[in-house]
């Protein structure tokens, strides 16, 4: 299956692409009153939260392969980090705001496409955005951060939302194609066929891309990605209909965490896992293409708008499918079955055993499948990885012919989705003063199900290679989640101030199917209490508005922690968040700014408790413990971010970042919060003139803790310089464009993602160039 990944990509993608122009994506033409975001400006919209919107320099500063989740990076609060320039590895990607994160065990921070929960953001079963859009189909992103709308669908937004808007359809037929060619065997190609009005008031466009890449620290890994989408829009009389699909397969060889400053310092450039396959299980379980991440997303919805006299509605129906499985190379094959004596059946292939209980670990066999003993007295001479390990791993430490077994480990996922989102706006008057209420329901229904299979490697001397048919599927669940959440909101204008309440709820229920052992499977219920929300906006003077917000924000427990046998669930709670906005914005021509205060209480927060430690892997989760509210944290702080046209051709922007966030956890009062930094601030220079464009853009990010470690500050630095070219009518070509992107332009070495006691490696200087046509 492995070496088969690359073939396994469409011929009908290499076909199509393979004859199309190299180009970059030109600006859509999008019919004026379909516009949700009437204009993109980073200090966002006027409403009683801090919020946010990418603009078009922000999507300029990242090259077309990278990942939709970097074009946020630069807006106050928000912190990505990805495992390379091209977000490539989704086991190494984390997001934090505000103290909030999302990563591989905390999924904080709600993320909606085009309004619409996309289903949880965790690494095993979830998805972040960027399996549902590609880079060029990528409208703007609206943060919301902290209090939010109330009318945000997710049930893990304690800390904001993340919403990724689609680009429309343009109003004129056209091709536009795009192809990028970056450092380390990076290189996509991109095509969006534009129907213009190919039914009455209708249009739409459909897309493909294929792109590959490799790791930045070997070229060693295999990462591809296939992407089909399409949109319409239909303008009929007093309806306007929407309607979005999206396919997304794709294969990411990941990056491993490293532990500590000193391996840091050791090597900047690698992360540890390897290359070449050695033929020794112990080393090989750090063979880069054995830890992998596979997914196949199919997600679609139809949306209609419409107005009865003063009532504005808005319905929708959705679907997602979510297949995939994540890779590991344990350096032994379990022992599940007693065999008396006889030669391990585990080794034979076609024996599969389901469920029960390791009793041991195969290391060594002889050609009968019997386990073998290191020689007496032998002093292993592996040093690597984790430290090393003892004579039973070391194949120099057994008598000639013994044989080394390992397995290829994978869980298995797989989710289907269907929901349901209505809203009603109804705009009215008390009095003379303006009103408006609005209601709305989300309905979602998923299975999800999931499963560990061990698949012996064929032969451990010579590559990872398995079989096909597992020797043992550790276990088998299936999940079943409900979820309702109905709000209502009044916003009356007093003229000296829009002032807003609302409440909302949320009706969680959770079901796990034990597959394998029936007495284990469990029913939870989640429901929040009603969730007060309330704010204002009042106008100071022209241009000038302050506003305020007050929410009570809600997550849901994940199906996830029922898989823990020794939590009682009983006592496990939803997690909460209480959030205070108050602050500034100011807009006029040629400048605007905002600048926010926050203050933050995150209550019952869900960790995992272990009871023990387990050197290197814990590739069985064997360790004892269980899933505890532990506490919470306490954020205060200030974003402030601000745009400025300094002449017709040069514009800046700048943000900072000050946040201070602590755990509540009994015994950790006062600790930071691991991963969060301390002071960010972002300057940005952008110049476009005629047909030139170019900009330069330095992050800065303060020191983050880690548990035993801090993880220095850093700063990163992107550019970009581009031309376009007007073809007039020559051989049928509109435009072409070219744009040259360095990401990192330093090469500044710095750590990424921040874990308990870990961190991966931050990308290097990484260059790519991209030439577009639109034809």
């Amino acid at each position: 299956m492995k070496s088969s990944k690359v073939c396994k990509r469409s011929a009908l993608s290499l076909a199509v692409l393979a004859a199309l122009l190299p180009s970059h994506l030109i600006a859509e033409e999008m019919p004026a009153d379909d516009e949700t975001i009437e204009e993109i400006t980073v200090v966002g919209r006027s409403v009683s939260y801090a919020n946010n919107a990418t603009d078009d320099a922000m999507l300029k500063q990242q090259t077309s392969m990278t990942s939709v989740l970097a074009t946020i990076d630069n807006l106050p609060g928000v912190l990505i980090n990805e495992g390379d320039t091209f977000g490539a590895d989704d086991w190494s990607t984390s997001i934090s705001i505000r103290g909030f994160q999302v990563d591989l065990s905390q999924q904080q921070i709600g993320m909606t496409v085009d309004g619409i929960a996309n289903g949880n953001s965790n690494y095993g079963g979830g998805a972040k955005a960027n399996r549902y859009i590609d880079t060029e189909n990528l409208r703007a992103v609206e943060v919301s951060q902290g209090t939010a709308d109330i009318a945000s669908r997710s049930n893990e937004a304690l800390g904001g939302t993340l919403n990724f808007t689609t680009i429309n359809p343009s109003m004129e037929q056209g091709l536009i194609t795009s192809a990028t060619f970056g450092e380390f065997d990076a290189q996509k190609f991109y095509a969006r066929f534009e129907t213009g009005e190919f039914l009455p008031n209708t249009y739409a466009w459909f897309s493909a891309s294929m792109q590959e890449s490799s790791d930045f620290m070997q070229q060693a890994a295999e990462n591809w990605r296939d992407h089909y989408a399409a949109k319409l829009i239909s303008y009929q009389d007093a309806v306007t209909i929407t309607a979005y699909a999206s396919y997304d397969d794709t294969h990411e060889d990941n990056y491993q965490r490293i532990y500590g400053l000193e391996q840091f310092k050791q090597n900047p450039n690698w992360d540890g896992l390897t290359a070449e396959w050695t033929g020794i299980p112990y080393v090989d379980q750090v063979y880069r293409k054995g830890w992998s991440t596979l997914r196949e997303n199919i997600f679609a919805y139809i949306q209609a708008d419409f107005s009865v006299g003063n009532m504005d509605f808005m319905a929708n129906v959705y679907y997602h499918d979510n297949e995939g499985r994540g890779d590991w190379v344990p350096q032994y094959v379990v022992d599940v079955t007693d065999d008396m004596g006889a030669g391990h059946s585990e080794l034979i292939s076609g024996n599969t055993v389901y469920g029960g209980a390791p009793i041991g670990s195969i290391l060594f066999v002889d050609s009968q499948g019997n386990s073998l003993s290191p020689i007496e007295g032998c002093e292993s001479s592996i040093t690597f990885p984790y430290g090393g390990a003892g004579a039973e791993y070391d194949p120099q430490c057994y008598a000639a012919g013994a044989i080394p077994v390992g397995s290829y480990r994978t869980t298995n996922y797989g989710k289907e989705r269907i929901g349901f989102n209505g809203d009603f706006v109804w705009n009215g008057q008390i009095g003379d003063m303006d009103n408006t209420f609005r209601a709305g329901i989300w309905w979602e229904d998923y299975n999800r199900d999931e499963n560990r299979s061990w698949q012996k490697i064929i032969d451990s001397k010579t590559s990872y290679e398995f079989d096909r048919t597992p020797y043992w599927v550790q276990y088998s669940y299936d999940y079943q989640v409900d979820t309702v959440m109905y709000y209502l909101e009044n916003e009356l204008d007093l003229g000296f101030a829009r002032v807003r309440v609302g409440a909302k709820q949320f009706n969680v229920d959770i079901d796990k199917k034990d597959i394998f052992v029936p007495a284990s499977s469990v029913s939870v219920s989640s429901d929040s209490d009603v969730l007060l929300s309330a704010g204002f906006v009042a106008p100071l003077m022209d241009g000038l508005e302050l506003f305020g917000g007050y929410a009570e924000n809600f997550a849901a427990v994940k199906d996830a922690i029922l898989d823990d046998p020794d939590t009682d669930y009983s006592a496990v709670e939803p997690e909460t968040a209480e959030n205070i906005d108050i602050g500034l914005r100011y807009s006029s021509p040629g400048f605007n700014a905002s600048v926010t205060y926050y203050d933050i209480s995150f209550d019952n927060r869900i960790i995992f408790v272990s009871y023990e430690e387990v050197d290197g892997v814990d590739y069985l989760e064997a360790a004892s413990g269980q899933y505890q509210n532990q506490g919470g944290i306490e954020s205060t702080g200030l974003e402030a971010s601000a745009q400025l046209q300094l002449t017709d051709t040069f514009s800046v922007f700048g943000s900072y970042t000050y946040n201070d966030s602590e755990y509540t956890d009994t015994g950790a009062e006062g600790t930071p919060v691991i991963g969060a930094a301390e002071d960010m601030y972002v300057l940005s220079v952008d110049y476009q003139a005629d047909n030139y464009i170019a900009g330069l853009s330095a992050k800065y990010v303060g020191e983050r803790p880690a548990g035993s470690f801090e993880a220095p500050a850093y700063t990163v630095a992107d550019f970009y310089l581009g031309t376009s070219i007007d073809m007039g009518a020559n051989a049928g070509v509109k435009s072409l464009d070219v744009r040259l992107t360095i990401n990192n332009i330093t090469d500044k070495s710095y750590l990424g993602t921040i874990a308990t006691n870990a961190g991966w490696l931050g990308a290097p200087r990484t260059a790519a160039l991209n030439v577009s046509a639109a034809f």
